[in-house]
């Protein structure tokens, strides 16, 4: 290849052009990285959720309607109990059902209980849902059915103290 000459990456519909034939005053644009167009064509949303000492992260893309925590399907987690509670974003309205159709979710958990993790993917569940479908009804859906759905828990356990067994309680004394 000559010196003068910039090799241009190939389009689908396009012949590879040189700078020598492009028109008088025109410079051949460079395509932005893979990483970034596909970021560009793609809707990927991140949030995160807590409750206690466990994080969850959920990713929502547009896909066909699959949830997937830890990479297992949702439709596998046992106990069922705790399956409902991180599916219930999913069911409060006809709108959040809606927006569910439309993406795929894959969320991570880790730290804390089994119930605890339950609630952290409950609450990036319907953050996801929240911000991935158009305009705000969805959002005022959830906190009209239960504020602590969009909204992280603060509550955390209480540290112990050097007068006593737990946080709060003390030792009892006998005079006999």
């Amino acid at each position: 290849m000559a010196e003068n000459e910039i090799m241009v990456e190939k389009e689908p519909s396009q012949e590879i052009r040189t700078e020598e034939a492009l028109p008088e005053g025109k410079t051949a644009k460079k395509r932005a990285p893979a990483r970034k167009r596909a970021q560009n064509s793609e809707k990927i949303i991140v949030v995160s959720g807590r409750r206690k000492r466990s994080i969850s992260r959920a990713r929502i893309m547009r896909g066909a309607g699959s949830i997937r925590v830890n990479g297992v399907p949702i439709a596998v987690i046992e106990p069922e109990e705790l399956r409902m509670l991180m599916l219930e974003p999913v069911f409060v309205s006809p709108l959040t059902r809606e927006a569910m159709h439309k993406a795929d979710i894959d969320v991570s958990v880790e730290g804390g209980g089994k119930v605890s993790q339950a609630q952290a993917v409950r609450n990036s569940i319907a953050k996801a849902l929240a911000e991935f479908s158009e305009g705000d009804v969805v959002r005022k859906e959830l906190l009209k059915y239960d504020r602590t759905v969009l909204v992280d828990d603060n509550r955390r356990v209480e540290p112990k103290k050097y007068l006593g067994p737990k946080a709060r309680a003390r030792f009892q004394t006998s005079y006999r």
